[in-house]
């Protein structure tokens, strides 16, 4: 760990306001499951290893399969993920990686063909918030759970 306590308790303020949009995204009535795959793709990019540990481990309690966590970083070529499944992938990985990538027109409109308007924002706040989550992991490298320090 970089810091002698949690960072929650340094900035208390800041860490309820993601807790209140982590319940929001919750709430919002996407499927579990697309977060839980969604959550843990962006933590994959990001080389979050308490965010990874932390939603894999959130999937397999929720019923998510092995397999599918096993292959979820070659989705593209895994015939496992539904196409919603799909184009929430396809989200996840554009709005993580926007410094290599733009946003594209037609990406949207591939994902919308699987979203509504409103669950197209919902999960777009989701994919902000786990990012702001990996941030706060890879910088602050909180111990994972169960790891002796």
């Amino acid at each position: 760990m970089r810091t002698p306590k949690p960072h929650s308790e340094f900035a208390p303020g800041a860490y309820q306001g993601l807790l209140q949009v982590y319940r929001y995204t919750r709430a919002c009535g996407l499927e579990l499951s697309l977060l839980n795959l969604v959550e843990l793709r962006a933590s994959q990019l990001n080389g979050c290893a308490y965010c990874m540990d932390m939603h894999a481990t959130e999937a397999q309690e929720g019923g998510e399969s092995q397999r599918r966590l096993n292959v979820l970083a070659g989705w593209r070529e895994a015939p496992l993920f539904t196409p919603r499944e799909r184009a929430a992938l396809a989200w996840t990985e554009a709005l993580t990686e926007l410094g290599r990538h733009a946003v594209s027109d037609a990406l949207y409109d591939a994902t919308r063909q699987h979203f509504s308007e409103q669950e197209l924002v919902d999960l777009t706040y989701a994919i902000a918030l786990i990012n702001a989550w990996n941030r706060l992991g890879v910088g602050l490298l909180p111990d994972l759970p169960g790891v002796p320090a």
